[in-house]
């Protein structure tokens, strides 16, 4: 054994470490997380590209996602599509600054133009790095990992290191990063376990976007690692006229303020709501309704995600009747 001490590990107490306002959560509000590292996986045809570039124009221009989600924490975008010339990129970037009348002129959207990336290689891995720090995005989209390298996708012991290089950069600049990706034919119930390659792919993932096509019909299922997820929605890819421009737009999302009900827990949470007239802590809902704490806790997620109930500093209350601010998840 070495007489040489090694220098400890740096450790801090829980106690110290400082959390997150709830205003600093998401890059793209429920959809992508702020600094959020992931995939946006699809079959052939299913829009993978084009979502892709409606994220990326929307951080760079502070303009809502999909049309309906807020942006909140715009900035940079730089994107990298292998698969398609740059004339073609142009084209479908300036048709969705047509449709939301932006200016493309004044768009912070960069594009890498290298024909080739190949970040399995040591040198591109440092190109990226240098030019990532140069144009300091707050999202990179890169399109689509096939390309980007010969390993074996389905060896979980080559892709690691890979996946490691993405969430340094993802560290070190502190942004979100896309990976665009294909999915296998096999469907799963969860639809990021169709993701082709090695599961780690999935597990990699802080925040991910998944596609599925049943004839025309494209769904978009939103995963988070740690935050509720809206449901899955239609979207359909419209063309319009050149003055219009072609975009993506939600089909069945439902809207921010829509009071729906889905579920009889769900009616009897808001009717409990409003019969005390005042806030309710989830104890107070638990007593009144006796149900188990993971069934109400996922109907209370399911509510809040849809901006019918609130939480208060006095508990959780109807949306429209609330008087104090919400606060960041976790609070009782």
């Amino acid at each position: 054994m070495s007489a040489d001490i090694a220098e400890p590990l740096p450790v801090v107490y829980i106690r110290d470490v400082g959390t997150v306002p709830d205003t600093q959560r998401w890059l793209c509000r429920s959809l992508w997380g702020r600094s959020a590292v992931g995939l946006l996986g699809g079959p052939a045809k299913s829009y993978k590209t084009h979502l892709a570039l409606d994220l990326a124009v929307s951080v760079a221009s502070g303009t809502p996602a999909l049309g309906r989600f807020a942006i909140d924490d715009a900035g940079t975008a730089l994107v990298y599509l292998a698969e398609d010339a740059l004339p073609h990129v142009r084209a479908r970037i300036e048709s969705l600054c047509r449709h939301r009348a932006l200016d493309i002129a004044a768009l912070p959207l960069a594009v890498i133009t290298s024909p080739v990336l190949r970040l399995d290689a040591t040198r591109d891995q440092e190109r990226l790095l240098t030019t990532v720090e140069r144009i300091k995005p707050r999202l990179l989209v890169l399109d689509p990992l096939v390309r980007l390298h010969g390993r074996d996708e389905n060896d979980a012991s080559q892709i690691s290191a890979l996946l490691s290089y993405f969430r340094q950069l993802q560290r070190q600049f502190d942004l979100a990063l896309m990976l665009v990706h294909h999915t296998g034919k096999r469907q799963h119930a969860q639809p990021g376990q169709s993701l082709r390659g090695s599961s780690d792919l999935h597990a990699f993932g802080d925040s991910g976007w998944y596609l599925t096509r049943q004839g025309d019909t494209v769904t978009l299922t939103v995963e988070h690692r740690s935050a509720p997820a809206p449901k899955p929605m239609t979207i359909a890819l419209i063309t319009g006229d050149g003055a219009a421009g072609m975009h993506l737009e939600i089909r069945d999302a439902p809207s921010a303020s829509a009071q729906e009900r889905t579920t009889e827990l769900e009616d009897a949470v808001l009717d409990a709501l409003r019969a005390r007239g005042k806030p309710a802590t989830r104890k107070d809902l638990r007593t009144a309704l006796k149900i188990n704490n993971q069934r109400l806790g996922s109907t209370l997620c399911a509510l809040e995600q849809r901006h019918v109930i609130t939480r208060t500093p006095a508990g959780w209350a109807i949306a429209d009747t609330a008087h104090s601010p919400p606060l960041s998840p976790g609070t009782p």
